[in-house]
């Protein structure tokens, strides 16, 4: 059963990553980059590694991907893009 979990996981942050890489979309992008911290904080926990991965899921997703948006939002009103 873990096996398969691990393989699921590591599947599903190679998938995210290569979708953060190549979606046209800024703002698709932002979300994928959230998405591939939080697999990654789950990864660092299966590794035995709680403090990184909560600190992964803290700073990488939480307070990054947060910025991101509000960068992107800044730029959408700026453009005055739909």
């Amino acid at each position: 059963m873990t096996l398969a979990f691990d393989l699921l996981l590591a599947l599903s942050l190679l998938w995210s990553a290569g979708r953060t890489l190549t979606t046209p979309r800024l703002d698709r992008a932002i979300v994928l980059f959230m998405v591939f911290g939080l697999l990654m904080s789950l990864a660092w926990a299966r590794l035995a590694a709680p403090d990184i991965g909560l600190a992964e899921a803290a700073i990488g997703a939480g307070l990054t991907g947060a910025l991101l948006l509000d960068a992107y939002g800044v730029l959408r009103r700026r453009r005055g893009a739909p």
